[in-house]
C-alpha cells in the first residue's frame, strides 16, 4: 500500500508542470486518471525524440501509470464528464493558461459546487494576478523571466538555457507540496481549497539564497563562472585530461591535504586567505586547471576519495544510466511496455512502510476512456453517443 493509496488525482494536464506533480502522487499510491483532447492527447505526445523515433521523453517519462481518458472541455457534453470525474476525485490538476479552465466552466467555484472536498491545483507560467496571468509560456518563459539563466555562464560571455525543463520540474515539486498541505488541511476542516503556483514564482523560490543577496545589498549575487558566486572557496568544476570533475567545497583546514593531493603544496602559501572570493577565484581558479588536467577524471576522483575530500565526476546521462548504483538506488527501473521491457526514471523518494507503486508504463491517447466512464455510472448507449458528437 502506498503512502497516497486511495487518494483520487483528476489531471487536465499537459507537458511537464502539471503532469510530473501527478505523476509523483501516481508513484506514491494515487489513483490519476490523466484527461486529454480526442485525436490530439496532451502536447508531449507530439513532442518526438528524433525524426526517425516517434516516441516521447516528455510524455512517457511524466505520465506512467495513470489512465487516460479522452474528452473534449469545450463541449457541454465532455465538460459534464470532467465535472462527473471531479466528483469522483479528491485533487484536480491542471496548468492551461489562466482562465482557460474557467472559460470551459470547469473552474474551481464550478468544481467546488460539485465537490466541496475537492482539492484544486492549478499551475500557470506567470502567476494568477496583475496583467500578465493570461499569458501563455514554458519553461523557457520562467528560466527567462524568474532570472534563472542570467546566472549562467562566465562574467563577459553569453548566458546558456538549462538544458533540462527545470522550471517545469521546480513548479510541479512546488505543486505537490501544496497539495499534500491542503489534503492535511482537509482532514482537519473536511473542506477543499485551491492551491497554485507558478513556473516563474518557483524560479524565484528556487534562488531565495540568490534574490535574498539582491535584496540585502541591491546587487545580484554573480555568474556562475563554473562556481557559485555565494561561495567563497574552493568550489567548481575543472578540467581534466578526459573530461570535467567537480571539487565541491575545500575547507580551510583542509587546504594543505587538498594542495597536496593535486600536487600543488605552493599554493597553500600563495593562496593563505581564509575566503576566496572572486578575485581570489580568477587568480587560483586557472592553477587548479593546470593541476586538474594532468590526469583523467577517474584517477582524480580515486584520489579525492582516499584523501576524503568532496568531489563528483561531471557525468552526462548516458554515464550516469551506466552507473549500476543508479538503479540500486531505485533512479531507474525496468517496465513492461506495449512492445517489451522499457527502462524508465522512478521519482527518489523512498517510504520504509508504504513503498512507491511498482513502476509502470504511460497510457496510450484515451486508453481507459470507456473503463472509466463505464465506472462513472456511463451506459453504453451514453458513450456511443458522446463517441458520435466527438465529445470523447
Amino acid at each position: 500500500m502506498g503512502a497516497l493509496d486511495g487518494i483520487k488525482v483528476l489531471e487536465a494536464g499537459l507537458l511537464v508542470q502539471g503532469p510530473q506533480a501527478s505523476a509523483t502522487l501516481c508513484e506514491w499510491g494515487a489513483e490519476v486518471i490523466k484527461v486529454e483532447l480526442p485525436g490530439w492527447g496532451d502536447q508531449a505526445r507530439w513532442l518526438p525524440i528524433s525524426a526517425e523515433d516517434p516516441r516521447s521523453g516528455f510524455y512517457i517519462g511524466c505520465n506512467r501509470g495513470k489512465r487516460s481518458v479522452t474528452a473534449d472541455l469545450r463541449t457541454s457534453d465532455g465538460a459534464e464528464v470532467f465535472l462527473r470525474l471531479a466528483e469522483w476525485a479528491d485533487v484536480v490538476i491542471t496548468n492551461f493558461a489562466d482562465g482557460t479552465m474557467d472559460g470551459w466552466g470547469l473552474g474551481y467555484d464550478a468544481v467546488k459546487a460539485r465537490n466541496p472536498r475537492i482539492i484544486y491545483a492549478a499551475g500557470t507560467t506567470f502567476g494568477f494576478d496583475g496583467p500578465e496571468a493570461a499569458r501563455e509560456g514554458a519553461d523557457l518563459s520562467a528560466q527567462s523571466a524568474g532570472g534563472l539563466i542570467s546566472t549562467t555562464g562566465r562574467d563577459g560571455g553569453e548566458p546558456t538555457t538549462i538544458g533540462v525543463a527545470i522550471a517545469d520540474h521546480i513548479a510541479s515539486q512546488n505543486l505537490v507540496s501544496g497539495i499534500l498541505a491542503a489534503l492535511i488541511a482537509r482532514d482537519r476542516s473536511g473542506a477543499g481549497q485551491k492551491v497554485t503556483t507558478s513556473l516563474v514564482g518557483s524560479q524565484v523560490w528556487a534562488q531565495a539564497s540568490e534574490y535574498t543577496v539582491q535584496l540585502l545589498r541591491g546587487s545580484p549575487a554573480g555568474r556562475a563562472n563554473r562556481s557559485h558566486p555565494l561561495i567563497p572557496g574552493i568550489y567548481g568544476i575543472f578540467p581534466t585530461s578526459d573530461g570535467w570533475i567537480a571539487v565541491v567545497g575545500i575547507v580551510a583546514s583542509l587546504r594543505p591535504k587538498f594542495y597536496e593531493v593535486i600536487g600543488r603544496p605552493d599554493l597553500n602559501e600563495k593562496f593563505p586567505e581564509i575566503f576566496y572570493w572572486e578575485h581570489d577565484k580568477a587568480a587560483l581558479f586557472p592553477e587548479l586547471d593546470a593541476a586538474f588536467a594532468t590526469a583523467t577524471t577517474a584517477e582524480w576522483c580515486e584520489r579525492l576519495a582516499a584523501a576524503g575530500l568532496r568531489h563528483a565526476a561531471v557525468r552526462n546521462h548516458a554515464e550516469v544510466v551506466g552507473d549500476p548504483n543508479a538503479w540500486e538506488q531505485g533512479f531507474f527501473a525496468k517496465v513492461d511496455g506495449p512492445d517489451g521491457p522499457v527502462d524508465v526514471v522512478c521519482a527518489p523518494v523512498r517510504f520504509s512502510e508504504t513503498p512507491a507503486a511498482s513502476p509502470a508504463f504511460a497510457p496510450e491517447l484515451g486508453q481507459h476512456t470507456e473503463e472509466v466512464l463505464l465506472e462513472l455510472g456511463y451506459e453504453w448507449e451514453d458513450i456511443a453517443r458522446l463517441q458520435e458528437s466527438g465529445a470523447i
